[in-house]
């Protein structure tokens, strides 16, 4: 991840773990090893769901609806959970559970459109006011515990937010279209020898094994401190409505199929689903506008040709997808990039020609 992320900005881009060139590179190196896990799976639990975290989300979706089309996986992302969280917090509401809401888009690549209490009552107003001035800060909660994991990067991004929502006021944006909306101010306030992956190395990386380590050696877990974050939770609440059929809302990751009716129909969409025992059924979310719709085509065309050149170890399809990435400049950087990478992943990616 170090390398994804510090190579890249050696020519000016910036360096992201699941954006861009940072994240092309780690989504060639995650292909291969979700296909093997799902395989096994198949082969010694067949009636089993696999409820996948592994990222690049967009990436290894789009890898497992072409390579294993008719395999029980269901792609999932926190950071939508994260931000309902926020809203809540923003609107006074204890648990964003309550929150009813519609959302389209790709993983790490969407917006919402709709969001409603459990009464009906609309929030968008109210969330757009806390939008348009601080971005996602007026949600972070002050409570105990709920600060553990917002390192200062996480706080810039969510401050950041503002001038996203700005582009367009009437949804509210993921915060990982900062990356590609400003790439240009992420390069400028990155520092190339310190990046997010050493902020984790140095910072939580240390808190969870130094806490792994205290619950070791006390023999119980009371009193350490951590609580379960979104990340946790949803993975939780999703296995929860697989085995107990409770028929709850979701977004996950999912062939389009209609669900965004003016967009490429394979297209891996990120789409509010209710999930029971048999699966999940996807909530239509009509058509985007056009500023949105441009942005997607692009972007699903980027994720694409990464599959394409994982399956095909073509050397030129990956050109092609970090040349079309919206965080790289000129086709002549990407080359500069991509070299660069195949470098630094021997024996992590396919032999590309």
């Amino acid at each position: 991840r170090e390398k994804d992320e510090k190579i890249p900005l050696k020519y000016g881009v910036l360096g992201q773990e699941t954006c861009g060139p940072g994240g092309i590179a780690y989504g060639m190196r995650s292909i291969g090893g979700v296909i093997e896990i799902l395989d096994y799976m198949e082969k010694w639990s067949p009636d089993a769901w696999m409820l996948n975290y592994s990222n690049p989300a967009a990436i290894v979706a789009e890898a497992c609806r072409v390579l294993r089309p008719n395999s029980k996986i269901i792609n999932i992302c926190d950071m939508p959970i994260d931000l309902m969280d926020k809203m809540a917090v923003m609107c006074g509401i204890k648990d964003r559970r309550e929150l009813q809401y519609s959302y389209y888009g790709l993983n790490h690549y969407g917006w919402f459109t709709k969001i409603f209490d459990k009464d009906g009552n609309d929030l968008m107003p109210e969330i757009k006011r806390h939008m348009a001035k601080n971005g996602y800060l007026d949600g972070i909660s002050h409570e105990p515990g709920q600060e553990q994991h917002i390192d200062e990067s996480w706080i810039h991004t969510f401050g950041k937010a503002k001038d996203v929502y700005a582009l367009d006021p009437d949804t509210i944006p993921n915060t990982y279209l900062k990356y590609y909306v400003f790439p240009d101010y992420v390069v400028e306030t990155s520092n190339p020898e310190y990046t997010r992956a050493n902020e984790v190395m140095d910072g939580r990386e240390k808190r969870v094994f130094g806490a792994c380590r205290e619950v070791i050696e006390k023999g119980t877990a009371e009193g350490c401190g951590f609580e379960a974050d979104a990340h946790a939770t949803y993975i939780v609440d999703l296995a929860c409505a697989l085995a107990e059929n409770t028929m709850e809302r979701f977004l996950l990751i999912v062939p389009n199929d209609g669900a965004v009716s003016n967009f490429d129909p394979t297209a891996m969409v990120e789409v509010p689903c209710i999930v029971g025992k048999n699966g999940y059924e996807k909530i239509c979310q009509g058509q985007v506008p056009q500023w949105q719709k441009g942005m997607l085509e692009q972007q699903v065309s980027v994720e694409k040709l990464v599959v394409q050149a994982w399956v095909e170890g073509s050397y030129q399809k990956l050109w092609q997808a970090l040349s079309l990435s919206a965080t790289v400049p000129s086709a002549k950087v990407a080359k500069l990039i991509l070299d660069d990478l195949i470098e630094a992943n021997k024996g992590y990616w396919p032999e590309l020609h």
